[in-house]
């Protein structure tokens, strides 16, 4: 009888909006998918209601998820959390102990004197130490020197209190998701506890994006999750559109969870008469209101330079979700190889990740230096280290057209390369890419799935996608609880 009553009051309302009823369909298609649980509906017809909602979901063009559980965020305790807690705790001890030795050594004073007055130098005693005496409030209050204290009156009291209670209550977490990665979004919710927030995000007959709020976020802590991912333009306005929805809908604060960030390779003037894309995408966020970006591997890392200091930028290592699947393999006399000078950086955290971890010293490092002929194309390569008689890593932050790393896989072969790996946090694969790594020498191509997958991703052999939602999730739950990033990463 719920069930039909709830059902009975959607029909009801989004007929009086005029909501079109591929929407309406999408919509109960999406919160049956979704982790919050329906009882059975008991009735025929709502049954094939919903069997009905399900068909026509497959062929939406809209994301619509259900609300979340208040009260329910809980700790997905990760083992990056886990991993940072334990560093915490470490580094706790280790202050304690020392401050415990400080205290107990007896003070030093004979370093002060000569080695002749060292025995006639007198007893120094410490001054006799004052017994703390207890005051009660009503002495304070009535003490002349109350006049600068902070002592509150009742009334104010019940204000302070009223205000933290409003505080505490106030800022609960609301999760929602464009049409970028909505698996990837319902795994990080799955995490969390919650479920993903009740939004209509679809297109008008003439292609514009239709952006719809269906539950109340005043005062909340907003996180949307969307790559900016191809269709990167149909992508991008949906994300412009939720967070101005969700600004003007009262939400205290809101961050966008970029896994992957859109127009990131126009980050500096190559030539005149040129756009610095990835700063224009910057500028656009911050327009329409934007608290707080969180993204996984940018390109370069000045993007995050490109916001202004009120956007605070936390750009996450994807190498730390490789470091553990390549830890598990038995590598022969390993070596980290970047595709590019920009990139050093990024292989050598990999490779101190990987000896940190699992206690690989004698991991060594390589670099490829190409010339391009044009964008998407290499004209030449050259080898810098050495990688004969190596399982070799080639680590890098994105694969387009996949030509750099079959080539780059092609000539760490030819200077006597045993195995050929490759890891990336983004594997856009456009074009021939998918079909390149299954005909290239790589043993292995190691992606994550910040970029949803398809059909033809699945069937290839050499290509392995881990999950970046742990991640995504534990750093959500951190800025949520106030705890730190960087000890994730530790």
């Amino acid at each position: 009888m719920t069930g039909s009553i709830s059902l009975f009051a959607r029909r009801v309302a989004l007929s009086k909006t005029k909501v079109a009823p591929s929407t309406l369909f999408a919509s109960t298609a999406t919160r049956a998918i979704s982790s919050q649980s329906y009882q059975t509906q008991s009735n025929p017809s709502d049954r094939y209601f919903f069997a009905m909602a399900a068909a026509a979901a497959a062929t939406a063009t809209c994301a619509v998820a259900s609300c979340e559980r208040e009260g329910c965020v809980r700790d997905p305790k990760t083992p990056y959390g886990i991993n940072a807690e334990n560093a915490i705790k470490t580094e706790l001890k280790k202050r304690l102990s020392e401050q415990k030795e400080q205290l107990t050594s007896p003070p030093a004073f004979h370093m002060l004197l000569d080695d002749d007055d060292e025995e006639e130098a007198p007893a120094i005693e410490a001054p006799p130490q004052p017994e703390p005496v207890a005051i009660s409030p009503k002495q304070l209050a009535d003490s002349p020197d109350a006049e600068g204290s902070t002592a509150m009156t009742p009334e104010e009291a019940r204000l302070e209190a009223a205000t933290l209670k409003a505080k505490k209550h106030g800022g609960g977490l609301k999760l929602f998701s464009g049409n970028g990665n909505m698996g990837l979004s319902l795994e990080i919710a799955k995490l969390l506890g919650v479920n993903l927030g009740r939004a209509t995000v679809s297109r008008f007959a003439d292609g514009e994006i239709n952006v719809a709020i269906h539950e109340n976020v005043r005062g909340k802590d907003v996180y949307i999750i969307q790559p900016t991912c191809p269709p990167v333009n149909n992508n991008l306005m949906e994300l412009l559109l939720m967070v101005s929805c969700l600004n003007r809908a009262s939400a205290r604060r809101v961050t966008v969870v970029i896994p992957y960030y859109g127009y990131a390779r126009q980050d500096r003037k190559m030539q005149a008469r040129v756009p610095i894309s990835a700063a224009d995408v910057a500028r656009l966020l911050e327009s329409m209101g934007v608290d707080r970006v969180i993204a996984v591997d940018l390109h370069c890392g000045q993007i995050q330079g490109f916001f202004g200091p009120r956007v605070p930028v936390d750009n996450l290592e994807g190498g730390i979700v490789g470091i553990d699947h390549f830890g598990g393999k038995d590598l022969h006399n390993p070596v980290i190889v970047s595709p590019d000078a920009g990139g050093v950086y990024r292989a050598k955290k990999f490779k101190e990740g990987l000896a940190y971890k699992y206690g690989w010293e004698d991991i060594g490092i390589a670099m490829i230096i190409k010339q391009r002929a044009r964008a998407g194309s290499v004209d030449q390569m050259d080898l810098v280290g050495d990688v004969n008689d190596s399982d070799c890593i080639i680590v890098d932050d994105m694969i387009d057209t996949a030509g750099t790393l079959c080539k780059a896989a092609d000539v760490l072969v030819a200077k006597g390369a045993r195995r050929v790996f490759a890891f990336a946090s983004h594997g856009l694969l456009s074009g021939p890419g998918n079909e390149r790594i299954a005909n290239s020498n790589l043993e292995e191509c190691v992606i994550l799935n910040t970029i949803p997958s398809t059909p033809q991703r699945a069937a290839n052999e050499k290509l392995v996608e881990l999950s970046v939602a742990p991640l995504l999730a534990q750093t959500i739950f951190n800025i949520h609880a106030k705890r730190s990033i960087s000890a994730l990463f530790k």
